[in-house]
């Protein structure tokens, strides 16, 4: 009998180091965005030469990598700041949250037929995103155009009905924030966003009539997780590498160029 226990017992260690060892050899899966992925994709790299096996997902839409990391397929995601998050929470029901800091970029207003606001005429077409969160980005820059007069105090979460003054009486159309920059040719101004309209290669990513400051922290980028997310170190060295990285840094320069600054600094 003691020998057959300690059989058992030899069988049951066996098993739960192979368990341990497959949990080891599972990749950090990450899910993200076209705008975001080149970076992403270095600090990959660069966790991989740490020994970090690391998996980059990405998505086409805003919507996916949320239902992605809610349902346990991806470990987190990295495309969306705090308010996007919340919002994404109150109507999708997720139990997610904001793990660490990441970049915060700058939102600016772009035209492909005028060079100052100021020669917008009368009934100009403006597109701003449709989504309530960058929707209410693209008001206030709008606001801060000159362009339009919001209620006191609407912030971030400003909708069309928030506009007390419009009066250049423009018209303002609601897209899907990724699709901003192919309506360039269609509209006299466009909310933009640089990672986006760099990687289209259509302007000057630079170029916008009027870029709102990046001292709104709560426009950082996060990387999120599941509430319940129990981290076994991995997650906290791939977002070191991303934060202090050289290599890393180098790749956050040349994709977004002046137009972001690290969220942890």
């Amino acid at each position: 009998m003691l020998n057959r226990a300690k059989t058992l017992t030899l069988g049951v260690l066996l098993a739960v180091s192979g368990a341990l060892h497959a949990a080891d050899d599972k990749p950090l899966k990450v899910g993200t965005t076209a705008a975001f992925a080149p970076p992403l994709e270095v600090a990959v790299e660069e966790a991989g030469k740490q020994g970090l096996k690391v998996e980059l997902v990405e998505f086409s839409d805003w919507n996916t990598p949320n239902i992605t990391l809610a349902n346990g397929d991806i470990d987190v995601n990295y495309f969306q700041h705090t308010p996007f998050l919340e919002n994404a929470k109150r109507e999708g029901g997720f139990d997610l949250k904001a793990y660490a800091p990441g970049v915060i970029n700058n939102v600016g207003l772009y035209s492909k037929k005028y060079t100052r606001i100021a020669d917008l005429p009368d009934g100009a077409k403006v597109a701003i995103a449709n989504d309530p969160i960058n929707g209410g980005r693209g008001l206030q820059l709008l606001q801060k155009a000159g362009l339009i007069r919001l209620k006191a105090g609407v912030g971030y979460k400003a909708t069309l009905d928030d506009i007390l003054d419009n009066p250049k009486h423009i018209d303002i159309i609601e897209l899907e924030a990724v699709q901003l920059v192919r309506a360039l040719d269609d509209v006299d101004l466009a909310q933009g966003y640089p990672h986006y309209i760099r990687l289209a290669g259509t302007i000057d990513p630079e170029s916008a009539l009027l870029f709102d400051g990046i001292e709104n922290k709560e426009y950082i980028i996060q990387f999120v997780t599941r509430s319940d997310y129990q981290d076994d170190g991995r997650l906290r060295r791939f977002i070191d590498i991303y934060q202090h990285s050289p290599q890393v840094r180098a790749a956050l320069d040349k994709a977004h160029g002046k137009l972001y600054q690290p969220g942890w600094e």
